[in-house]
């Protein structure tokens, strides 16, 4: 159980570009960075608006002389000092992902981003070359991949407990997204935009978060091919998309269906993830975060609770308040931003064999999830034709 005991020797010098008063994902990265005393904040260029984000940075409690107006003079005046951060979390939006992280990386910073991570594969592949040759930790923050139940899917996976795998269902909707965009705020905007949200909407901004979360239950079977079906239901959306549907088949025969939404008119936000095997299914929605349904074929269900003995010990290693208090999102993120603060202390350590099993979400799952999505278009833009997975 994590109980805020240090796993690192000292908290890291930690910055923040974008995540300001008006941002909607950048309390979310503060929760979880803070939570342990493995970061501090001591920098940040928080928001376009200069004057209103040093408002905020120092209402935050940074220094107004490390607010500063852009990430070139975050970058350029942190690296000047002797004491200036380690790592910097970018919370901006997906066009900018590309050059801060280049210019982060070059600087000699940790990075954590955003998902989607960039535009495309040879962006990927070049930040994480450049990764590598610097020795630097590129993080990605995929929301509920750090809950317990999640891990505790996993783990009954990988002893057999569900048999082979058949059938992948995963769902993220919201109705958030029902009406037009004429009186939204930039927040919205900038995502239904091609030039700053890049190729897709609804499928990069939260379809990521179920397929890296599947890739962590299922790590020992692939996506094969796909089809994907996408469309607009606000028209000036296009040509992304606000609902989209993909159908996957698998290298080890399962099929597997995704659905995301914006435009679920009435539902305020959930997840849903089923996993079916030849024996037995098991399923969680961050509806009911403290419950995981275990059925198998022939038997009475079973609701698992997160934080009891009986559970693997996986996820016990990472539930936070124990079985009689519910187990949320800022759990989950808690536990990201300490995973990746044991993968920056462990680089700047030199210790690659700690690097080699250690579990967070790095440049890799980010890649993957780019990957995912540049095989989504191919399929849509041919028609919702089956693409081979690229």
């Amino acid at each position: 159980m994590i109980n805020g005991e240090k796993t690192i020797s000292r908290p890291l010098r930690w910055g923040m570009i974008g995540g300001g008063r008006t941002g909607q994902v950048g309390y979310k990265h503060r929760t979880g960075a803070l939570r342990d005393g493995t970061y501090q904040l001591l920098a940040g260029a928080f928001d376009l608006d200069a004057d209103r984000g040093r408002d905020f940075g120092v209402k935050l409690g940074v220094v107004a002389d490390r607010c500063y107006a852009t990430s070139q003079d975050l970058i350029a005046g942190e690296t000047a000092r002797d004491d200036g951060i380690e790592v910097v979390s970018i919370a901006t939006p997906n066009f900018t992902h590309y050059e801060i992280t280049k210019a982060c990386l070059g600087a000699g910073l940790h990075v954590i981003c955003e998902k989607p991570l960039f535009f495309t594969l040879a962006e990927c592949e070049e930040i994480a070359a450049l990764a590598r040759q610097k020795g630097l930790i590129v993080g990605v923050t995929y929301g509920y991949t750090g809950h317990p139940l999640v891990h505790q899917m996993a783990a009954m996976v990988k002893k057999g407990m569900l048999g082979e795998i058949r059938i992948v269902d995963l769902e993220y909707t919201h109705g958030f997204n029902s009406g037009d965009d004429a009186a939204a705020g930039e927040a919205v905007r900038w995502r239904t935009n091609p030039k700053t949200a890049g190729p897709t909407f609804v499928l990069g901004d939260i379809g990521t978060h179920l397929y890296y979360l599947s890739e962590i239950v299922l790590p020992h079977i692939k996506v094969e091919k796909l089809l994907c079906d996408r469309k607009a239901f606000i028209p000036t959306r296009e040509p992304l998309e606000d609902h989209a549907t993909v159908l996957m088949h698998y290298n080890n025969g399962a099929r597997g269906r995704l659905w995301v939404s914006s435009v679920d008119a009435g539902n305020m936000g959930s997840q849903r993830y089923r996993f079916v095997g030849s024996k037995a299914s098991v399923s969680w929605s961050d509806s009911h975060p403290d419950q995981l349904v275990y059925e198998v074929q022939g038997e009475p269900g079973r609701i698992l609770h997160h934080g009891m003995p009986y559970l693997d010990a996986e996820s016990l290693a990472i539930d936070r308040m124990g079985a009689l208090h519910t187990e949320g999102l800022g759990d989950s993120w808690s536990n990201i931003y300490l995973w990746i603060a044991e993968a920056i202390d462990a680089a700047k350590r030199g210790d690659q064999a700690f690097l080699r099993t250690h579990h967070y979400p790095g440049i890799e799952a980010g890649t993957e999830g780019v990957r995912w999505l540049a095989n989504c278009v191919r399929s849509a833009d041919a028609g919702s034709a089956w693409v081979d997975f690229q």
